[in-house]
């Protein structure tokens, strides 16, 4: 039997086109576990079968089958290596400073429905505040992205 009458004898065109849509809406390790469950369940665990049948690519099915067969998930150099720190990750200090200034400058919310917390801090202020509190101007990031570091941190 040819490889891909494998997968089309058991499944109609229209289950087939259920797959493919259903693998494109996942993407990295769970649509590779996707493809190698359904490689296994409906092409005995073939991936040139799957390619064939659902135009998935052999060698993304068979990384899928060796995640499940040894248990390990591959990441990708883009996904684990790529990206620049956070600020906050590159000065703890600074940041734990700016949360407790921010902190002081936060008033009770009277109503209790929100976790946010409403600062009267601006970013200028803030950056003001944490060069007095000793950092140098270069440690120090813009007061767009300081803004942003103080939305992360839980202050609107």
């Amino acid at each position: 039997m040819p490889v891909s009458n494998l997968c089309a004898n058991s499944l109609s065109p229209e289950q087939i086109a259920d797959l493919r849509l259903a693998a494109s809406q996942m993407t990295g390790a769970t649509r590779r576990a996707f493809a190698a469950a359904m490689a296994f369940k409906y092409g005995q665990g073939n991936p040139l079968g799957a390619e064939t049948v659902f135009g998935w690519n052999r060698q993304t099915v068979a990384l899928g089958l060796a995640e499940k067969r040894s248990g390990i998930i591959c990441l990708g150099a883009q996904s684990a290596f790529s990206g620049r720190p956070r600020w906050e990750e590159k000065h703890p200090e600074a940041a734990e400073a700016l949360g407790a200034r921010a902190e002081s400058h936060a008033p009770q919310d009277p109503t209790f429905r929100s976790r946010l917390a409403s600062t009267r801090l601006t970013s200028k202020a803030a950056l003001q505040e944490l060069r007095q509190h000793g950092l140098e101007h270069a440690e120090l990031p813009s007061p767009s992205t300081m803004a942003k570091v103080l939305n992360r941190m839980g202050f609107r």
